[in-house]
């Protein structure tokens, strides 16, 4: 290149960059990422419209930069109603992504409400939204919403990608919500594959045979091109299914007439599968009052059983999660004391109210509660379903705004003064039904009669008694299926196990029906031993609520909710795609 055309192609660049100094500023400003505290800052002095404008290009700021926790507040707080149309759908998927990214499903679903409103979203922005609410709503326990969610993208998209996530949601829902979803080609296809698992009673040769029958019906369904990750996981376990259990409960001594009611459970559920049709094991029980643990182990093993369910004392299962691990795989019935299980091949089942406890401070916390009172009896058991609920709360962010252990021998006044005391926004009440009855006219009698109360299940004595319940109305608390079918399930037709139930139900003593439910989960959960171990995401709609192991062993129940209206357990009200917050 010559000298001269060199110069040439200098000058000309020289005044370009002379230009682009004398262009006017807010051209350039265009191309100059302001600073996100600046238009903060900025906001504070602007017309709300402006303001919500600047907000927004500070929260997307700071996104881009990596910040996604003051990304998430900012673009949580600011008015969105201020925005206009476009910016809203920007402000959605900008807030709904940095909710996945912070595991905030409340930010999610939030940013969700935009899909209610007339908004110029594109469909790839649409069902990206939608696919995220879903997964909030699933992070929340709103299995059915999330499920509705999602189904609703997979309609559009046919994609497989969402089974696995499908399947964990359908097969936690009862039969009347499953047929609430619709009943499309492919919402009726999901339906028939969660019944074919359900028929199949855990029968994992019943399960594969009726799968080819509806993959006959439903070829072209998602799940039929490529099967949720959990039922092809159980083909490793064919012909490893479990065909003689023994059980280690005590004849004798203060536990005997709890093993007695869990051992009627246990054989009547037994004998209703195998006329069902259910390939079922044979019960051998032994007297666990007589010999050591290593003894009716061995025991156990000459009688040819291939599992155990028990023992049910709680020194013993305490004793046993200490080992490393156990002769035979085992389901205790009881939980040990151990901060964990160590065990290998060890499962623990109770009806904890631990369990329940950290439920409900799931709950609330979900429903949008964040300064929780306890009210929990001052005795040993009482402190410690408290510690459940407390650290629970905790973990999830939560405050305490009070902390009151009180007399169960007490009238429930002074107590429940000290609980409000604190301004919470709402209060979980651990009590038996004399004590929980009282709470609510002394909170009212002092102003407080807007109090969100969650319970456990120790709050209802078993059966609908409308005049002595009426003051615990609108008090939300958890209870196993069992115990509340119309609330639970819609009525005693859909109970889990529903035969077993008219046969236990006889004794018409809440409590005893309670134990024979656990003996009924015990022998599901006994039978299924191998596939627990196999296959952590194993789910039983129980008769005690849902019943999944955790990474330890021990077994989670969660259980349905009602709320007291007219002094009855009713079902509590859910919106379509709401938050999950009751009504």
């Amino acid at each position: 290149m010559d000298t001269s055309r060199r110069g040439w192609l200098i000058a000309a660049l020289l005044a370009l960059l002379l230009a682009g100094c004398a262009a006017p500023p807010a051209m350039v400003e265009r191309f100059i990422e302001r600073e996100p505290g600046e238009l903060l800052a900025r906001a504070e002095q602007q017309a709300p419209d402006e303001a919500a404008r600047s907000r927004l290009e500070a929260a997307d700021i700071l996104a881009r930069r990596g910040d996604a926790t003051q990304a998430l507040d900012v673009a949580s707080r600011l008015d969105d109603r201020r925005l206009p149309p476009e910016a809203r759908v920007r402000w959605a998927l900008l807030l709904s992504s940095l909710g996945i990214q912070l595991d905030d499903p409340n930010g999610v679903l939030q940013a969700a409400q935009a899909l209610d409103e007339d908004l110029p979203f594109d469909r790839e922005q649409r069902l990206t939204l939608r696919q995220r609410q879903g997964q909030a709503l699933a992070d929340l326990g709103e299995h059915a919403a999330a499920a509705e969610a999602l189904l609703e993208v997979q309609a559009e998209t046919d994609d497989a990608g969402l089974n696995d996530t499908l399947w964990s949601l359908l097969v936690r829902l009862d039969e009347p919500t499953l047929a609430s979803l619709g009943d499309d080609s492919l919402r009726r296809g999901w339906r028939e594959l969660v019944a074919v698992q359900r028929g199949s009673g855990g029968d994992i040769e019943r399960l594969f045979e009726r799968l080819d029958a509806w993959r006959g019906r439903h070829g072209g369904h998602p799940a039929a091109r490529s099967l949720p990750g959990d039922l092809i996981a159980l083909r490793d376990l064919r012909g490893r299914e479990v065909s003689h259990l023994a059980v280690l409960l005590p004849e004798s001594g203060p536990l005997a007439n709890l093993a007695r009611e869990i051992r009627r459970g246990l054989e009547v559920r037994q004998r209703e599968a195998e006329q069902q049709g259910i390939r079922v094991p044979r019960l051998s029980f032994l007297d666990s009052s007589r010999g050591d643990l290593d003894a009716l182990y061995a025991a156990a093993t000459m009688a040819g059983a291939q599992a155990v369910i028990g023992p049910l004392d709680k020194d013993r299962v305490t004793r046993l999660e200490g080992r490393d691990s156990v002769p035979l795989p085992t389901l205790a019935l009881n939980y040990g004391n151990n901060a964990e299980n160590r065990a290998a091949n060890l499962f623990q089942y109770g009806l904890s109210a631990e369990d329940e406890a950290r439920q409900v401070a799931r709950r609330a916390h979900g429903d949008g509660h964040r300064r929780a009172a306890m009210l929990f009896p001052g005795n040993e058991w009482g402190q410690r379903v408290a510690r459940a609920f407390e650290r629970e709360w905790q973990a999830l962010g939560g405050e305490l705004a009070q902390r009151v252990g009180y007399n169960p021998n007490a009238p429930a006044t002074d107590a429940a003064r000290r609980a409000a005391a604190g301004r919470p926004d709402m209060l979980f009440l651990l009590a038996i039904p004399g004590y929980a009855r009282q709470v609510p006219p002394n909170l009212e009698f002092i102003g407080v009669d807007d109090l969100p109360i969650y319970g456990t299940s120790q709050l209802y004595e078993g059966r609908p008694q409308p005049r002595l319940d009426h003051d615990l109305n609108g008090v939300l608390f958890v209870e196993i299926p069992w115990l509340i079918p119309d609330a639970a399930v819609g009525g005693e037709a859909v109970l889990p196990f529903r035969d077993s139930y008219q046969r236990l139900r006889e004794s018409d003593d809440p409590g005893l029906l309670k134990l024979g439910a656990m003996g009924v989960d015990a022998f599901e959960l006994g039978r299924r031993l191998p596939q627990l171990q196999v296959l952590g995401s194993t789910e039983i709609q129980g008769a005690t609520g849902t019943l999944r192991p955790a990474a330890d062993g021990r077994i989670q129940r969660e259980l349905p909710w009602a709320r007291f209206e007219g002094g009855v357990p009713q079902l509590p009200l859910f919106n379509r795609f709401d938050d999950g917050r009751t009504r």
